[in-house]
């Protein structure tokens, strides 16, 4: 039965090309397309458009900004690509075309494959066991970093460790980052950097790239090479989507080169307040103890007398002695003279001659006597007074300056213990034995010739 023109739809050309655009799209699922980039722009809006080409024919394509924010490869013209599409129509020109959600180089397929089996192989064997990943020094001195010498990853790694921990020494083993030569520099950097053992923690590092950019770090001799490192690696290869073997055997992956600089580096900004608490808490007890020590000099101080001051109370026991000898000595004298009185008065009442020569013999002997004792005793009190005065004498600074030694002290009266205290140009007092002298510090050494 043939249609008469008559009864046929009028179509408008934007309901033709939506109702295109249904057919194509109900018709065809994603599909997988290889071939060559052509023509390709990248807008102020961040889509990217090109044509994709092989030896007979070429299809418009679009990749939208939310798509290739992920995409692990920059097109370019003349790229061999493979793509991940839906087939569809772009309405207002009526333009059959591929909107974009993956796309990787050609061959790449080849590569994910061989690193699947390699990560499956490795960790099999237990190199990727979370109990071989050595922790990270909290206070590391030097890091070692390994990556190109011209990359922009050797730039970002220096400048996030000079922002956080500007103390952190860094050494550099330049190594090729991506072709054939790269895998076998990176092992014989990792060897260097452990015969060296100067280092607390290595950074392997590069910038982002596409599979086969970044394919040194999957190599297998790479990831030996990590495991049997003796100081703990840290990766940063490539950006947050990006993994390697390389990561999976390191002790930390970062997502970054720049993450990969933080997480072996202390913060400053976050350790700054609690060191300066710790130095305020410091000072405070230094205060205290500076106080505690004032308050117990000036306690020793009074306590401290003059020599002379010692030498004028033993003059004044040796004077209080002497006075008691005195009166001891009176006291006696005036006994016996009460003794010979009494004496004196029986022999006057009994008249015995020879009584009385005997007791004028035993009084001579008792003055003899007496004064014997009498001069034993002023001896010993002058030997005693003496001795005294003689260490009363050791005891006063002026016996020692007198001896060629010199008080040292600074302008502000501090005496001076220390060469080490002083300093070069430094204005002085020695005091001597007579008088002082000024001086000026010329030098100062630290121990005595």
């Amino acid at each position: 039965m043939r249609i008469s023109e008559e009864s046929m739809p009028v179509l408008s050309v934007s309901a033709l090309n939506s109702t295109a655009r249904e057919i194509i799209e109900g018709n065809f699922p994603l599909l997988r397309v290889e071939g060559e980039i052509s023509n390709f722009s990248a807008p102020g809006s961040g889509h990217w458009y090109f044509s994709l080409k092989d030896s007979r024919a070429q299809v418009r394509c679009a990749m939208f900004r939310q798509r290739n924010l992920y995409s692990r490869i920059q097109p370019r013209n003349g790229l061999q690509i493979q793509v991940l599409a839906q087939p569809t129509l772009y309405e207002g020109r009526g333009e059959f075309q591929l909107i974009i959600e993956q796309l990787q180089e050609s061959g790449e397929g080849d590569l994910q494959a061989r690193f699947l089996a390699l990560k499956e192989k490795l960790a099999a064997e237990g190199l990727f066991a979370a109990h071989l990943k050595r922790p990270l020094p909290a206070w590391p001195q030097r890091v070692a970093v390994i990556t190109s010498a011209t990359g922009a990853a050797l730039h970002d790694i220096r400048a996030t460790l000079a922002r956080r921990w500007p103390l952190l020494g860094v050494l550099v083993y330049p190594v090729l980052v991506q072709g054939d030569q790269a895998a076998g520099q990176i092992v014989e950097a990792l060897g260097r950097a452990n015969a060296r053992s100067t280092e607390d923690v290595l950074i392997l590092a590069r910038g982002g790239g596409s599979t086969e950019d970044l394919w040194c770090f999957n190599e297998e001799m790479v990831a030996r090479a990590i495991r049997a490192s003796r100081i703990p690696v840290v990766t940063g290869i490539g950006h947050e989507i990006d993994f390697t073997i390389a990561d999976f055997a390191s002790d930390l992956r970062a997502a970054t080169p720049t993450a990969a600089a933080e997480a072996v580096s202390p913060d400053r900004n976050e350790w700054l307040p609690k060191v300066q608490a710790q130095h305020y808490q410091l000072e405070k007890l230094m205060l205290r103890k500076l106080q505690d020590e004032s308050q117990r000099l000036d306690f020793l101080q009074i306590r401290l007398r003059h020599p002379g001051e010692g030498l004028d109370a033993a003059q004044r026991r040796l004077q209080l002695a002497r006075e008691n000898l005195t009166r001891a000595m009176t006291l006696q004298l005036s006994s016996q003279a009460q003794q010979l009185a009494y004496l004196q008065e029986r022999r006057a009442r009994q008249d015995p001659g020879q009584r009385l020569q005997i007791l004028e013999k035993q009084l001579r002997e008792s003055q003899k006597n007496l004064g014997t004792v009498m001069l034993d005793i002023l001896q010993r009190a002058r030997l005693r007074q003496q001795q005294s005065t003689s260490a009363l004498r050791l005891l006063d600074p002026l016996a020692v300056l007198q001896r060629g030694f010199a008080v040292i002290r600074d302008t502000s009266g501090r005496v001076i213990f220390d060469s080490q205290s002083t300093h070069p140009g430094e204005q002085l007092v020695a005091t001597l034995a007579r008088g002082r002298i000024h001086c000026e510090v010329t030098r100062s050494d630290p121990e005595n010739p």
